[in-house]
């Protein structure tokens, strides 16, 4: 951030870094344990189990895909920080009432509310990054918020993997609750940063059909959907991944130390990408991340094949490290993308892709699996891995069509 950035700015950022890292860090507890509080058993799933499992799941990234874009024009009509708080207290509360029951159709009921409170969330908060962000420096709070976002996600699996591991699953309920005292304590911090500080109103003269016609262009699509792909793979590792650690003789423990030490390297890469896409563009840092995404989908065809060879799981390890340079580059580029009367629309676009990708993910993963085995586990890596090189080349195609830039121009 410039050293001129005012005090409202600096603090404004500050509280949404806290609310990040408690809501991710909230989520990350839970989302490891549920498939496993669903069936009643921590490993060994059957296939009926694992699509259980799977749609259930699913249900809270389709309650954010079918909500987040009234979500932003919410925020951006009347303010980011109202739909915020009412993202995090509503979550809380789901939390609460999910350790009260483990009936598939309330938990299906209650994880799409989740949901809905999860694109509030994102939405809010990435807005109030591009507001208060100069646009210089955008890929590096970009960064910050991205580091926070994700070590937040792997303290919060870290510490699920753990007490799944050393919970007997009768007792998983407390897990959901620990989550709900993390949201409470979040609120908390964020609300007593922000006081003081002068709120930015919503905007006077407001247009949906206008907003959503201008979040919809070709520029901001050509931005976003490479996190569909992305995110068809993460949202069936998040929720799989204690069951197919334990199943395969993986200490939950030792996983969950993995995790939480390759989330404290992120707090340091993050920002560092975020200042490379300030310094040298977002289309070349993007292009970076895309591919070390690549190679990670062919590190986990060898691993399905091979089992946990050490060469293998190092070169899994650096191409994820590459592949974190997608994430500040992109969400930079978004922000740039945006104006502050659709900021918050502009970046639900971002929540929707996500959470799309997730339900399909989840959903596609676990058919393949259950009816071809290893073979549907190869067919569902190459497929993510063709898309995003396509997808990548088409952005590139892009930008190279745009008007000749400097380097340091955002969205470039």
């Amino acid at each position: 951030m410039a050293a001129h950035a005012s005090s409202d700015e600096r603090q404004s950022l500050r509280a949404v870094l806290v609310a990040t890292f408690f809501v991710r860090f909230a989520f990350g507890i839970t989302i490891v344990v549920f498939a496993s509080y669903i069936t009643h058993h921590s490993s060994g799933f059957s296939g009926n189990e694992v699509g259980v499992a799977g749609i259930v799941s699913a249900m809270a990234p389709l309650g954010e895909f079918s909500t987040v874009m009234f979500s932003g024009i919410v925020a951006d009509r009347y303010g980011r920080w109202p739909v915020l708080y009412a993202g995090m207290g509503g979550a809380a509360i789901l939390f609460a009432l999910v350790a009260l029951t483990r009936n598939v159709y309330a938990l299906g009921s209650i994880n799409f509310l989740f949901g809905v409170g999860s694109g509030a969330i994102l939405a809010a908060s990435l807005a109030v990054i591009g507001d208060r962000a100069e646009e210089g420096h955008r890929g590096y709070e970009m960064g910050r918020f991205d580091a926070l976002n994700l070590f937040g996600w792997t303290a919060g699996i870290g510490l699920g993997l753990y007490l799944l591991g050393v919970l007997p699953n009768v007792q998983l309920d407390l897990i959901f609750l620990a989550g709900a005292g993390a949201l409470a304590v979040g609120l908390g911090a964020t609300f007593g940063l922000i006081r003081g500080v002068a709120p930015r109103r919503g905007a006077h003269q407001y247009s949906v059909a206008s907003i959503v016609s201008h979040v919809f262009r070709k520029s901001v699509l050509i931005v976003t959907l490479p996190w569909l792909v992305i995110y068809v793979l993460i949202g069936t590792a998040l929720v799989f991944i204690g069951p197919a650690a334990s199943g395969a003789g993986i200490s939950t423990t030792l996983l969950a130390g993995v995790l939480v030490g390759g989330g404290l390297l992120l707090v340091i890469s993050q920002p560092y990408y975020g200042g490379l896409a300030d310094r040298y563009g977002r289309t070349r840092l993007m292009t970076v991340g895309a591919t070390g995404f690549v190679a990670a989908m062919g590190c986990a065809c060898l691993l399905v094949a091979y089992g946990p060879l050490l060469p293998v799981l190092g070169a899994l390890g650096v191409s994820v490290v590459v592949a974190l340079a997608y994430g500040p580059a992109a969400l930079a580029a978004l922000a740039d993308l945006s104006l502050e009367i659709n900021r918050a629309t502009t970046m639900a676009i971002y929540s929707l892709t996500i959470s799309l990708g997730m339900v399909l993910g989840i959903y596609g993963s676990t058919t393949l699996y259950s009816n071809y085995q290893n073979d549907g586990l190869y067919a569902f890596f190459g497929s993510i891995a063709l898309a995003l090189t396509l997808l990548t080349l088409g952005r590139i195609r892009e930008s190279r069509s745009a008007n000749p830039s400097t380097a340091t121009t955002p969205a470039q």
